[in-house]
């Protein structure tokens, strides 16, 4: 189910992608409405999942994590009994940055990060590969990344499109 979003919910909400640390009162200037107003609609906008959390965006490379790898996961067994504990299993790998249930030739795509191959080696053989129900383990390492981004694109009610102010009707 989706929320009904006006002209300033999108622009509140394209504001606060580019910068989660924003003030009430930036926030507030920005999209041309009062600060209560702006808080109370960012405060409906979380109430409602719509921003589901705050987060920092660190940088891997900085952190020691050189690779990066694409794991493709078949399962011996599509069946409920083989699939939740192998979900359950992959939660609890912090190694393990996003998991996908996909469709196609493999069940599941991860997104793996580990400092070197040695490590990422060390990873699959003893934790992921161990798992029960796994037939098949498929690594692509990621060369370089030609596009990342974290924002959601919002529907075409942009303010900037429109040529007029937030607030503006």
């Amino acid at each position: 189910m989706s929320l009904k979003l006006d002209r300033i919910d999108q622009t509140i909400l394209t504001i606060l992608q580019e910068n989660g640390r924003i003030t009430n009162a930036e926030l507030a200037s920005r999209v041309g409405i009062s600060p209560p107003a702006t808080l109370e609609r960012v405060r409906r906008l979380e109430r409602n999942g719509v921003i589901r959390r705050y987060v920092a965006l660190l940088d891997p490379r900085k952190l020691g994590h050189d690779v990066m790898a694409l794991v493709a996961v078949t399962l011996a067994v599509h069946q409920l009994s083989s699939v939740d504990p192998f979900m359950q299993r992959i939660r609890e790998l912090p190694e393990v940055l996003e998991c996908y249930h996909i469709t196609g030739e493999e069940d599941f795509l991860l997104k793996v990060y580990a400092p070197d191959i040695e490590t990422y080696e060390a990873f699959v053989l003893n934790k992921l590969s161990r798992i029960p129900g796994i037939n098949k383990i498929k690594t692509s390492f990621v060369l370089s990344t030609v596009k990342y981004q974290t924002a959601f694109q919002l529907p075409d009610e942009n303010p900037c499109k429109s040529g007029k102010k937030p607030g503006e009707r």
